[in-house]
């Protein structure tokens, strides 16, 4: 018989936050025709992470937001755990956040629509453009907006973080964005990867200092996502399963 979080889950969490999805996408996608900055839909995306984040049972308890400015771009980098990541991270960081998503998804109905409408990246990850990236850098800037990526571009199984892929830094470095690695701990344990069950949790989000990066045109993505790796990993990995001292090295 499937325990108790598999029943919580499938009957009453997932359920609800169907109905948070649709109503605040409604309203989301309503707003983007007189509001194309994405500002309330940006609201509506984290109010929906609040909502999801109280109905499952999760608190979240973030360290070090001091370092940043209020109103500032940033890229903020993080490892990922969980599909509840994006709920956490939008619920906790008080800027305007935008993601990059693949341009495929802008074919989508209502899912496309939405983040074509309200600021979010859309790239063709086979061949990116390079002036379209320099665009949307003075457009983070001017709007007051802030990027979200997952460079190890999977969620980890068992909170290790696995090495970053270069191309998610290819914008901060070319467009002079500071960045901002953040360390989130223990969202593995709300949502474990390849498991239709969800628990109750609490969750760490450290926020590091930004790395600057203005002047760093040309530098090679791959250094420097090592860089910030190294920079969240210790963090990131406090509650990850044992393993052996190769993958401890990697």
């Amino acid at each position: 018989m499937p325990p108790f979080h598999w029943w919580r889950t499938v009957f009453f969490l997932i359920p609800a936050i169907s109905v948070y999805t649709i109503l605040l996408g409604t309203l989301s996608l309503a707003s983007s025709v007189f509001e194309r900055r994405g500002y309330f839909a940006h609201w509506c995306a984290r109010t929906w992470s609040r909502w999801i984040l109280a109905t499952t049972g999760v608190t979240v308890d973030v360290v070090g937001l001091e370092r940043l400015t209020p109103g500032a771009t940033y890229v903020f980098v993080s490892n990922h755990q969980s599909i509840y990541d994006i709920p956490i991270l939008f619920w906790s960081l008080p800027f305007q956040l935008r993601i990059i998503a693949k341009a495929s998804l802008g074919q989508f109905p209502f899912l496309g629509w939405h983040l074509r409408r309200t600021g979010h990246m859309l790239v063709n990850r086979a061949r990116p453009d390079r002036k379209a990236i320099f665009g949307w850098g003075e457009r983070l800037i001017a709007q007051g907006l802030s990027l979200i990526v997952f460079p190890e571009g999977t969620r980890s199984r068992d909170g290790r973080v696995a090495r970053f892929k270069g191309g998610s830094f290819y914008l901060a470095l070319e467009a002079g964005l500071p960045v901002v690695p953040i360390s989130v701990v223990g969202s593995r344990h709300v949502m474990l990867k390849g498991r239709l069950a969800t628990c109750p949790g609490h969750v760490r989000l450290v926020v590091h200092d930004p790395i600057e990066t203005r002047g760093m045109a040309g530098t090679d993505p791959r250094e420097f996502g090592a860089r910030v790796r190294e920079i969240l990993r210790h963090e990131a990995e406090s509650d990850a399963d044992p393993g052996d001292a190769a993958h401890r090295r990697a």
